[in-house]
């Protein structure tokens, strides 16, 4: 039978080393700095508005950073930053919010639906040709539909009018349709349409069917994506999936610009903020005039929210 000095402190049955410990301080620092840095933006554009100070029910309502690594056989690897923040200010209450952040810069001006975004078809981007800041004020006119006007790299402005829909057919099936309507300077006027059909076999299986669609006045013709897979759900924020996808557009010499499949599993890896994103793909992409090939892809992304 063990004992125990009075007085003394038991130790602890899952000591922490000192190299374990000083990574989830660093975590933690760099969490508070980057939510520290938000809330100063949020406090400095809230006092353009009036006099109610942020405290005064201001917030971050949708802060993320993210780091993205990827590798595809037939490219390469590639490393990208993403950051985007939503905000509640006290002075725009009940009217606009303020958003900013840095992303790719065609999926912001269309809207893209987050399944059809390179992050997600494990494709590489050039960070200074792909990639843009961004900020803007939104306005939710109704509960369903809301304006976007943001300025984005060399203060071009951009503007977006999005309709979201939601149906539910039964207890198990649900339907979504979301249609944005945007302007900018590279594109001129254009459009996203997206439409989502999701069944639910159990509480934590679900069949989901995504599509999307995106025209403007440069291309005259539609950019398109199709996935369909089983999402399986392993409590809060874990959650493993097979798909397959197929993206192109028409007017193409090759409307079927790629198809293939991709597994992921996301999951928390620190807390419940810090959240890892684990993709493997096997894509057949067309590329110019060559014969249509095969490529293997890996993704590893990790996403801070704050």
């Amino acid at each position: 039978m063990s004992t125990t000095v009075a007085g003394a402190a038991e130790p602890s049955a899952n000591p922490v080393s000192p190299e374990a410990a000083q990574e989830e301080g660093l975590l933690d620092t760099t969490r508070t700095h980057v939510r520290g840095f938000s809330l100063w933006l949020g406090e400095t554009v809230n006092d353009w508005f009036g006099d109610r100070p942020f405290e005064d029910g201001g917030k971050v309502t949708h802060g993320r950073l993210g780091l993205r690594n990827l590798w595809r056989q037939d490219e390469g690897w590639d490393t990208s930053v993403r950051f985007r923040a939503r905000f509640d200010l006290p002075n725009l209450r009940d009217k606009a919010y303020f958003f900013l952040g840095r992303q790719n810069e065609r999926e912001l001006l269309t809207d893209q639906a987050e399944a059809f975004t390179r992050e997600q078809l494990l494709l590489e981007e050039n960070r200074r040709e792909d990639q843009t800041g961004f900020a803007g004020l939104g306005v939710a006119l109704r509960k369903n539909i809301d304006f976007r006007i943001g300025v984005r790299g060399g203060l071009k402005f951009y503007t977006q009018a999005r309709y979201r829909k939601q149906w539910e057919l039964s207890a198990q099936d649900r339907i979504e349709f979301r249609e944005t309507i945007f302007w900018n300077t590279k594109d001129k006027f254009g459009s996203t349409t997206a439409f989502d059909y999701a069944h639910a076999f159990t509480p934590t299986l679900a069949l989901q069917w995504q599509n999307s669609t995106t025209i403007s006045e440069k291309t005259d013709d539609f950019a398109w994506g199709s996935s369909l897979g089983l999402f399986k759900r392993y409590g809060d924020d874990r959650v493993l999936s097979g798909e397959m996808v197929v993206t192109g557009e028409t007017g193409a010499e090759e409307n079927v610009d790629e198809y293939g499949v991709r597994l992921k599993w996301t999951q928390p890896v620190y807390r419940d903020w810090l959240i890892g994103e684990f993709i493997v793909g096997h894509y057949w992409p067309q590329r110019e005039d060559r014969e249509r090939e095969r490529s293997w892809a890996m993704g590893v992304n990790l996403e801070m929210r704050f």
